[in-house]
């Protein structure tokens, strides 16, 4: 801290020291003015204490600023008053800020530079994703129809050689097939909640957490359905008579079931895949909502199925629920 003493030339003597204790001294007009630095004030306020935080760094261009101004107290040594030092007033000096010659970006323009690619590597990635999987999805389809729909007619045609129609085995066929279908959502209803939840999470909780790849470990599941499926369509085919036709209508029941459970739950409500102008049929949308009910956990899971889901709500009291976000999928849509 330095001080401004102002004394007169009758009380300044050179072999005493002075109060003042003068580093600098100039003569003006009959009085000295001397220049001295204090380390404390002898009486007064004490001095100001320097802020703590007087710099910050700047985080691209390692350039310091003044945080706060630097301060500097006045003494006025009084003519009339030999004794006392007063306060003669507070100044404030605040140094300009460093003017940067380069061109500065900001934090924000990088971040928004990072989003925009990592948005972008996403999208493609995604992009390809669905792409592969939709080649899967559309191969597999067409397999297994063209082969369902050629194992179809060869069987009646078949059995048709003698000249006498099997009607019995015909019905039988036809209601199995329709039942099959049925049955497994049932089937799958309880699968979901006594196995999957279960014993089996650490495979379908694959299918609750976000997706790297086309495919997930969940999708062994539709394996495993697959396999009894090709066991009755293989019997049934290949044996004449009441039993056969019965398995071979359940063998057709369960995969018209498995192509229906992929191209609504994988396509319409997981997106893995577009699905084109399923995704405006009304009671399919209340069911690809119930089933983004079922992943956001609000009724503890339910509904565990999915093409009677609805109906799961509707018993746990979710109607509203299902409401709210059959709305928010169709505004999702709408903007995309």
């Amino acid at each position: 801290m330095w001080s401004t003493c102002i004394e007169p030339p009758a009380k300044l003597n050179i072999h005493t020291p002075t109060p003042c204790q003068t580093t600098t001294t100039t003569v003006h007009g009959g009085r000295i003015f001397c220049l001295r630095k204090l380390s404390v004030l002898p009486f007064g306020p004490k001095p100001i204490p320097r802020s703590k935080t007087q710099f910050r760094r700047h985080s691209h261009l390692s350039i310091l600023f003044a945080n706060s101004p630097v301060r500097y107290d006045a003494s006025v040594w009084s003519e009339d008053n030999d004794d006392g030092l007063f306060r003669g007033g507070r100044q404030e000096i605040e140094y300009p800020k460093l003017k940067l010659t380069k061109r500065r970006v900001s934090n924000e323009e990088i971040e928004k530079q990072i989003l925009a690619a990592r948005l972008a590597e996403k999208l493609a990635r995604k992009s390809s994703e669905r792409f592969t999987y939709l080649v899967a999805a559309v191969m597999s389809s067409f397999g297994i129809t063209s082969m369902a729909v050629f194992a179809v007619y060869y069987r009646f045609s078949w059995q048709m050689e003698g000249g006498e129609v099997p009607f019995s085995e015909m019905f039988g066929t036809f209601a199995l097939s329709v039942g099959a279908a049925v049955g497994m959502e049932f089937w799958a209803r309880w699968a979901h909640r006594a196995l999957w939840h279960a014993s089996l999470w650490h495979m379908h909780e694959s299918h609750h957490k976000p997706r790297e790849g086309p495919f997930e470990l969940n999708d062994v599941f539709a394996i495993t359905n697959a396999v009894p499926a090709i066991a009755l369509l293989s019997y049934g085919f290949f044996h004449k008579g009441l039993l056969p036709g019965l398995c071979f209508g359940a063998g057709l029941g369960i995969t018209v079931f498995g192509m229906a459970y992929m191209f609504v739950h994988d396509g319409l409500v997981h997106k893995r895949f577009p699905v084109g102008p399923i995704a405006n049929v009304p009671y399919l949308r209340r069911v690809a909502a119930a089933h983004q009910l079922h992943h956001s956990d609000k009724f503890n899971g339910v509904p565990y199925g999915l093409f009677l889901g609805p109906k799961e709500l509707e018993e746990v009291g979710g109607l509203d629920e299902l409401e709210k976000e059959v709305n928010r999928r169709i505004k999702l849509s709408n903007s995309s």
